[in-house]
């Protein structure tokens, strides 16, 4: 049973008619992204040394456009169902060669058609489960990269300012126990005046008793006389 025919193939398409290339060096390169998604076909177009895939390139992006425009389609979930070149027309140009003669020159065109479908539920899954995993790995891979540069990080710290904090500590401590000791001098000395002012006290009160017995017995001497 043949196939469907060309203009009857399901799916959204972009055509470009009268290409000034041939249909054989565009099929070169369609074959490359034939079945492809429809992201995966554009970063092959992208990376081949052809001018026919800078040309299939638009083509694909003005298929995907339509999709997405018109059909209300999901780019993500769009690949490369059928895409193919037909031969233009041809225009012939005549080149002078030696002894009067002419050369014909052909001028060949192609028209370039992609047609884009959108991916089955299965495909979509197991597209989406392998972007996941993707994710998951490199998130994984970059906490485990940053690890090892703060652990290179802080084994590589110079020693300087533990020692400049150590330093800074000791000398914090020595005014700490300055201030103690300047006031337990303080009081000393406090107590030191204290017990002076207590024995110039006990002097005076004893030279006030002295002087109260002295006159006492000059009063009990002239009561006698």
């Amino acid at each position: 049973m043949p196939g469907a025919k060309t203009n009857e193939r399901p799916g959204t398409r972009a055509v470009l008619r009268h290409s000034g290339m041939s249909a054989t060096k565009a099929r070169q390169v369609l074959d490359l992204i034939r079945g492809l998604p429809a992201d995966r076909a554009a970063e092959m177009l992208a990376t081949t040394d052809r001018e026919a895939a800078r040309v299939i390139g638009k083509v694909l992006a003005s298929a995907v456009a339509n999709a997405v425009h018109n059909d209300f389609q999901s780019a993500d979930e769009l690949y490369v169902s059928a895409c193919y070149a037909d031969e233009g027309a041809t225009l012939k140009r005549w080149r002078p060669r030696a002894r009067g003669r002419a050369t014909r020159i052909r001028k060949r065109t192609t028209h370039i058609t992609v047609i884009v479908s959108r991916m089955s539920d299965e495909q979509i899954a197991r597209r989406q489960a392998a972007r996941n995993a993707a994710t998951a790995q490199r998130s994984r891979r970059v906490a485990g990269s940053r690890r090892r540069r703060a652990a290179e990080a802080a084994s590589s710290a110079p020693a300087a300012p533990v020692e400049e904090a150590t330093t800074d500590a000791i000398e914090a401590g020595a005014e700490a126990t300055g201030a103690v000791e300047a006031e337990v001098v303080e009081v000393d000395v406090t107590a030191a005046d204290e017990t002076e002012a207590g024995e110039e006290a006990a002097a005076e009160d004893g030279a006030a008793e002295q002087t109260g017995e002295e006159t006492g017995g000059e009063a009990a001497e002239e009561k006698g006389e």
